[in-house]
């Protein structure tokens, strides 16, 4: 049962920028003033965290945010997209003197180069996170963990008090640009949940199998830690104790992969928080992620609810009808 003093289903500590999808892009881009014809550029909703926060609004979760943007176009476009979607943004902080951190993608089907200007990406402190906001939140994410570098110090501490206040917490590291995949211990230790992908997973354990990089990360955090592994058209696989899950992929005719693993991450918190068996929860997770391929960009091919239950039933799949989100 809900618990009516938690207006939030899910409180998101994250990055924000928004992205520039770039469709059709060459392998090489070509310089000397030399113009190349694309099939398609826009502005969308980018950051692993609210692209994440986004699939679990459409999913049916009261959804809060904080993080911080630049006090410029790019940033009231983004409070203002996040808004729109039934997002809480007032929590979000505005940086008088970083520009919104931004992302180009250049993205070709299945495959993608990202270019990323951090900006206020990384202006987020622990310090900047209310106390109060746990008390709202049923669940807690975090996402980026490597970009947010200002945030990171106080993390681990700030899981523990997002615990200490009842509610439960993920976190999904994402891409270390620097390479150097600083050990997490001290956040595992502190996580209920860790989503991240196959690659991400092999970086940071050494481990080349999924499973052996999943089980490595379950024994580096407390006892009981889930760990979740992104397959992408493979699908995806989670580590319980000594329970391993993998559920495949549905066919999907992929337009861009962009935030398709942050749409899982939605998926998967939902179904989690419901109380779902684990096996369905990694089922709508990978349907989710499958679904968001289907749009350009992160956000605008994420399913609602009934839709992802529609989705799995054509993959011969069987969703529980207990509600995600709201009772």
């Amino acid at each position: 049962m809900t618990d009516p003093g938690r207006d939030l289903d899910l409180l998101v500590i994250g990055e924000l920028n928004p992205d520039v999808i770039v469709l059709g892009a060459p392998d090489r881009p070509a310089f000397g003033q030399a113009e190349t014809l694309v099939d398609g550029i826009s502005l969308t909703v980018g950051s692993s965290s609210a692209i994440a926060a986004c699939g679990a609004a459409r999913l049916g979760l009261r959804v809060g945010f904080i993080g911080v943007v630049g006090d410029d176009d790019l940033g009231r476009f983004l409070l203002r997209a996040l808004a729109e979607r039934g997002i809480d943004v007032d929590a979000c902080l505005v940086d008088p003197v970083r520009p919104t951190g931004a992302s180009v993608i250049l993205g070709r089907g299945g495959d993608r180069a990202i270019l990323t200007a951090v900006g206020a990406i990384d202006a987020l402190r622990a310090t900047d996170v209310p106390s109060s906001l746990f008390a709202r939140a049923r669940h807690v994410h975090v996402g980026s963990l490597y970009l947010q570098t200002v945030l990171r110090p106080g993390l681990a501490s700030l899981l523990v008090a997002a615990r200490a206040a009842g509610a439960t917490v993920s976190v999904d590291p994402n891409w270390d640009p620097t390479g150097r995949w600083e050990p997490l211990d001290d956040v595992l230790a502190a996580t209920d949940v860790c989503l991240l992908n196959a690659s991400e997973a092999q970086a940071l354990t050494g481990e080349m199998d999924p499973t052996a990089a999943a089980r490595a990360l379950a024994a580096g955090g407390h006892d009981g830690l889930l760990v979740v592994v992104k397959l992408g058209a493979v699908g995806g696989l989670l580590v319980s104790g000594d329970q391993v899950v993998q559920a495949p992929a549905p066919r999907t005719e992929v337009v861009d992969t962009t935030g398709a693993g942050d749409s899982f991450d939605a998926a998967f918190i939902a179904a989690w928080s419901a109380g779902w068996p684990l096996a369905a929860c990694l089922d709508l997770a990978v349907v989710c992620g499958s679904a968001s391929t289907r749009r350009p960009g992160g956000v605008d091919g994420q399913p609602t609810m009934a839709e992802a239950v529609g989705l799995a039933m054509a993959a011969d799949r069987a969703l529980p009808s207990t509600p995600v989100g709201r009772p």
